[in-house]
């Protein structure tokens, strides 16, 4: 794990009720998630996860769409955009189980139900490390992109998963973590319209250009809603939130 700030604290008195820690994967929900998280807290620190993914190219994209999301709203934004951090998690998560999002296996429905692409135990294991994080930093509120309206199937983005982790949290380390949820019961044409609300166009085009959603890391073709192989669940749902958006808003 590696921080781009200085000094380490551990573990600090709470900074702030109004400080945040995003977990941003360089996407379109957590870019929307940081800027939602920047409009509203006085300091905001994110946290990114490298599992081994198959889209590793999201973790390229974090730093500039990070930087651009920060720069947009005047000084504001950016004077609250603090830390950021990368946790090395591929070795571990590549060792429990192989899938659909970590190796070159064609995506599919599995007998379970559940899409291949689910990683077993990853958003738990993401929302661990990031509270042990906040504990370190001194860092109320912990937010994260899942969303239950428009998902891909997977049972860690559930609301009663989330409420769970932050009990099961909360008692675990003594704190009182908040797990934020801003898109829980959003579907993607409402993510879209929550980015225009909080940025503009200029936002919305950010997100388009700079964030990468595509679970096969196809960032050669520059599609209406962003790059993309447009083919895979994540294409499609971005695909079609983003179209759907666009007709409400014409």
């Amino acid at each position: 794990m590696t921080d781009d700030t200085a000094p380490r604290e551990f573990p600090g008195p709470e900074r702030s009720p109004e400080s945040a820690l995003v977990l941003f994967s360089g996407g379109q929900d957590s870019a929307t998630c940081l800027a939602w998280a920047l409009d509203r807290y006085d300091h905001v620190e994110t946290v990114g996860f490298a599992y081994g993914q198959r889209h590793v190219i999201e973790l390229e994209c974090r730093d500039p769409l990070r930087h651009g999301i920060a720069g947009l709203s005047a000084a504001k934004w950016r004077e609250r955009l603090g830390a950021d951090h990368i946790v090395d998690m591929a070795t571990s998560l590549s060792a429990i189980g192989a899938t659909a999002l970590t190796t070159r296996t064609e995506i599919a429905m599995s007998a379970d139900g559940l899409p291949n692409t689910f990683v077993p135990g990853r958003n738990l294991l993401f929302l661990t490390f990031a509270a042990a994080i906040a504990y370190r930093r001194g860092l109320r509120r912990i937010v994260t992109g899942v969303c239950e309206t428009d998902y891909s199937g997977y049972p860690d983005c559930r609301d009663d998963t989330i409420k769970a982790m932050q009990l099961a949290l909360n008692l675990g380390m003594q704190r009182r973590f908040v797990l934020e949820t801003p898109l829980m019961w959003r579907d993607k044409a409402a993510t879209w319209k929550l980015a225009q609300t909080l940025g503009g166009a200029a936002l919305v085009e950010l997100i388009r250009t700079a964030s990468h959603s595509c679970y096969l890391g196809d960032r050669s073709r520059l599609h209406p809603w962003g790059y993309g192989c447009g083919a895979c669940p994540a294409c499609d749902l971005r695909r079609a939130g983003f179209e759907r958006w666009k007709m409400e808003t014409a």
